[in-house]
């Protein structure tokens, strides 16, 4: 596929976060502290994952573990470059580059969608399941959940990125934020894209509705179920499934809210999008492992053994 088929621009400009140098000094050691604890955060949780067998072998554990690695990706497709980005006069990115990023988020952003799901779908099985649980969340089946979720991110971000990269750009090339999104790239084309614009966004809000009311559904279904069938069952099961729905919550809400009414001028996009890419990544691993008893046994063993080695 010719990335620069039918264009004359060769290159983007970002506005960033702000124009402040000040703030930029101050945003770059931030945000560089913080993505530094993203990434480790979230590599320890993958290792202790795959270093403890009862871990690996426990299908909520081997969900969490592929969350993780998602998360990664996640906080790494645009955070780097909008951290050297503080630093220079001019955020330039190249076409490519550009396509490369929606291609990542929407990739990512789509197979975490789908693998929150999955994990929903997880706590409803061992909670109102309890005995069937194993037998229906094998090894197997968890990684096939965890194929289709990566197979549907794929797809997902191949229709996005299959429409934009033949839209002719041959006029403006700035782009109002910290990094290329879709609904931002898409209005720089020289041609009417409104109605382009509204189903390949709708693809997107789509995906994020649909998953967020499968989400609500399988909660709601928990609380309902454990409700009926165990003394102060509602509170039981919140402790149970608080983690998940914050989760979901922090990353569904600025999605829904971007890609549902992408249209709308909110002075707050660029907020909603410095949350869900780069300080959602950083609290999964804070809220899973501060609230896991087991996890935080594995990550003890495992920094036992390391000091021990050496």
């Amino acid at each position: 596929m010719d990335l620069q088929n039918h264009s004359l621009v060769s290159e983007f400009v970002l506005h960033g976060l702000c124009t402040s140098q000040h703030l930029q000094k101050f945003f770059f050691v931030f945000f560089s502290e913080i993505y530094v604890v993203t990434v480790l955060g979230n590599l320890i949780i993958v290792f202790t994952v795959i270093s403890d067998p009862r871990l690996h072998s426990s299908p909520m554990y081997f969900l969490l573990g592929n969350l993780s690695f998602l998360d990664i990706w996640l906080a790494s497709f645009a955070t780097p470059k909008m951290i050297r980005d503080f630093l220079s006069d001019q955020k330039l990115i190249s076409f490519r580059g550009c396509m490369a990023q929606i291609f990542f988020l929407h990739f990512v952003g789509g197979a975490e969608m789908v693998l929150l799901v999955t994990m929903a779908y997880d706590r409803y099985v061992a909670i109102c399941k309890p005995l069937h649980y194993m037998t229906v969340m094998s090894r197997r089946t968890c990684m096939g959940l965890v194929l289709v979720s990566w197979v549907i991110g794929f797809v997902h971000s191949i229709s996005q990125v299959a429409f934009t990269v033949n839209l002719p750009y041959c006029g403006p090339n700035e782009v109002d934020s910290f990094f290329c999104d879709l609904p931002l790239v898409i209005k720089l084309a020289c041609l009417d894209t409104y109605v382009l614009g509204i189903l390949m966004i709708s693809d997107s809000g789509l995906l994020s509705m649909s998953c967020f009311l499968l989400l609500l559904i399988s909660y709601t279904v928990i609380l309902i179920t454990v409700r009926q069938h165990a003394a102060g069952g509602v509170s039981k099961a919140l402790s149970t499934c608080s983690a998940h729905i914050m989760v979901v919550t922090l990353f569904f809400g600025p999605c829904i809210f971007i890609y549902v009414w992408p249209f709308s001028r909110f002075s707050v996009d660029k907020l909603l999008s410095v949350f869900y890419t780069i300080f959602t990544p950083l609290l999964n691993p804070l809220i899973y492992t501060l609230r896991n008893k087991e996890m935080k046994i594995s990550m003890k063993k495992l920094r036992n053994r390391h000091v021990t080695f050496h």
